[in-house]
């Protein structure tokens, strides 16, 4: 079992992470920029490394500095949380070459699942549903209007090495392709360094339904079961849940199998999730493979009792799995809070935390950094804390996630409580006639 892990991240992930490694008796350290040296990452790790200013691209992504921290305080393995270079095949290489253990997928993995039009080419070897599409990436414009006219519209052009929405265009007919092809290919250059496109069949009122997967290193596979995350404003995910609403046990279980399947073509090790879209007669496409942990792990955790992140750190260590699938027990939905102001267009939020008071009581969960006396920085993701609730039943869990909600005071800075607030009381998330189409029409009061 690994000594030290320094933790290649920030805010409440490594915050998560550090709790488990603790627990297990693992020494932690904390790389901060100079904009987190108040975070309390930092605070409670057993070492702390400041590795850089406040941008992104000279702190938790300059691979150097990483590296040189994990070998002045002798730590044996990296866990690098979210974003950042959680899926970051070369950083991955990098930390083999030194020695270090990098507790996440192998450089292979990580780059034939990264790029999203070799993971579909993959997926259609393995027998996993493909949407319709390109045959990998798209050479010019031209090629992509005979396929949009070959498989029909509407399409979706997305970007290769893409995440998040960016890079992704819709396109309803074939006067727009020119348009969204050229937008599509510069956002993408300037998001990931790549401008490589793929297309494929837009499928309408879908939902996006993502399965919890593990392996070992040992060629076992087994699924935890679903998420549903089909709340979301641009592509940005806002609440997840399980099990889905949409979910039927006989779905369920070709969806789960579908999900082993995948990860067994690329030899998965670690925890991932394979993502899926889902119409509206419950046909299933396979939409990418995240390979990390996922910001939403804590609905599936409530489920099923099981602790993702030491799954993750066991993995790594060469501990093998039990190979046993893991079904919904309860019901979970967690809400993500951002510093953002849903009243106007969403706008960051950045500041000093004045006053904070976090929810509690029997089936309550609160994952966050913040506290009454923090500023928030500007330079990073704006997700401040995830609130997650427990219960036997959705109707159950709705409940008590409107009175965790009502107690959630964070003051000096706005936050997207009062979306989600409406949410709990929107008739159609209640009864579960959703798709991610869903927060378009959704008007906040």
């Amino acid at each position: 079992m690994f000594k030290k892990i320094l933790i290649a991240n920030r805010g409440e992930i490594a915050l998560r992470i550090q709790r488990t490694c603790r627990e297990m008796g693992i020494k932690t350290v904390a790389v901060y920029s100079t904009a987190d040296r108040d975070s309390l990452h930092v605070r409670f790790a057993d070492e702390a490394v400041c590795i850089g200013p406040a941008p992104s691209a000279k702190s938790y992504l300059n691979m150097s500095s990483i590296i040189a921290a994990a070998e002045i305080t002798n730590a044996d393995a990296i866990h690098p949380g979210y974003g950042f270079l959680s899926e970051n095949a070369k950083f991955s290489e990098i930390c083999a070459l030194h020695g270090i253990k990098f507790i996440g997928a192998t450089p292979d993995q990580i780059n034939a699942m990264g790029n999203k039009s070799m993971a579909k080419e993959t997926m259609k070897k393995a027998g996993v549903p493909c949407v319709p599409g390109s045959d990998g990436v798209l050479n010019d414009v031209k090629e992509a209007k005979k396929i949009a006219g070959k498989i029909g519209y509407p399409v979706i052009i997305k970007a290769s090495a893409g995440g998040g929405g960016r890079g992704m265009r819709i396109v309803w007919e074939e006067s727009e392709i020119q348009k969204a092809y050229d937008s599509a290919k510069q956002e993408s250059a300037a998001a990931f360094g790549n401008d490589d496109l793929y297309m494929e069949k837009y499928i309408e009122e879908p939902r996006h339904i993502e399965f919890q997967i593990v392996g070992d290193q040992y060629g076992t596979v087994c699924h935890l079961s679903e998420r549903d995350c089909s709340i979301q404003r641009r592509h940005q995910k806002l609440l997840e849940e399980t099990p889905s609403p949409f979910m039927t046990p006989e779905l369920r279980d070709e969806m789960g199998t579908a999900a082993i399947k995948a990860a067994k073509s690329v030899n998965y090790e670690g925890v991932g999730t394979i993502e899926f879209l889902v119409d509206k007669h419950r046909n299933f496409y396979f939409m990418e493979m995240n390979t990390r942990i996922q910001v939403e792990h804590p609905v599936t955790e409530e489920v099923i009792n099981y602790d993702l992140i030491k799954e993750q750190i066991l993995v790594a260590a060469g501990v093998p799995i039990s190979g046993k699938n893991y079904f919904p027990e309860r019901c979970a939905i967690e809400c993500r809070i951002n510093a953002e102001d849903p009243y106007n267009d969403f706008r960051p939020s950045p500041g000093k935390i004045l006053n904070l008071h976090k929810p509690g009581g029997h089936g309550v969960r609160v994952d966050t950094h913040v506290y009454a006396g923090y500023t928030i920085p500007p330079n990073y993701d704006s997700m401040i804390a995830k609130l997650i609730v427990v219960a036997r039943t959705r109707e159950e869990a709705i409940v008590k996630m409107r009175r965790a909600l009502d107690e959630f005071i964070i003051e000096g800075i706005h936050t997207t409580i009062p979306l989600h607030m409406q949410l709990m009381n929107d008739k159609n998330f209640i009864e579960g006639n959703f798709t991610t189409a869903f927060m378009n029409t959704f008007e906040l009061k």
